[in-house]
């Protein structure tokens, strides 16, 4: 593993039913890690039965508390990296004009898409034409920075042999080391 270097940092902010284990986070966590940075993953405190409103407002209360434990422990602030339910914390991310990853965001959720609209830190967002939550014109509305694969869901699987979901795996994955590589981080170099 790399030196680890000052000032770079990572929330890991999961889906639902997709923990920070899930090979989309799992491989941030590595690009982050492999550039030198520290990574916090969030495993959410949700009550199963809780509405949307409760669910967004414990959502950013976690974002909000690991953000502010991983600038005080790194003297600044984290990338975030969230997956669906993750994103509900995008106003949070919009408020403090940080740079975020976001994969299969809830882009049929208007707060959230309002949120992205008025983020001033640069976003990546990555998303499948089969998934429901992903809106395609909403995020070219959103960011240049954008990775849409047709066919995938919100897993980002495609159909056909495992291989072609490992293949936009990669794809994703690449795209995550460029955000981070040239535009989060960019003086310093690809690993």
């Amino acid at each position: 593993m790399p030196q680890m270097r000052a000032g770079r940092s990572a929330i890991l902010a999961p889906g639902g039913g997709y923990g920070p284990d899930g090979p989309l986070l799992m491989y941030a966590r590595l690009a982050v890690h492999r550039r030198g940075g520290r990574t916090r993953p969030i495993v959410w405190e949700l009550a199963p039965s809780s509405d949307v409103s409760q669910q967004r407002a414990r959502v950013a209360s976690q974002v909000t508390s690991a953000i502010e434990e991983m600038t005080a422990a790194t003297g600044t602030a984290p990338v975030i990296i969230g997956k669906s339910l993750g994103s509900l914390a995008a106003p949070v991310v919009a408020d403090r004009g940080l740079a975020a990853v976001w994969f299969t965001p809830l882009l049929t959720d208007e707060p959230t898409v309002a949120a992205l609209r008025r983020a001033t830190g640069p976003c990546l967002l990555v998303g499948g034409t089969a998934d429901q939550y992903w809106d395609g014109q909403a995020a070219r509305s959103i960011t240049h920075g954008i990775v849409e694969i047709d066919g995938a869901d919100h897993a980002m699987f495609v159909p056909g042999q495992l291989a072609a979901s490992a293949t936009v795996l990669g794809q994703v994955i690449t795209a995550v080391e460029d955000f981070l590589d040239h535009i989060v981080w960019p003086q310093h170099p690809s690993a």
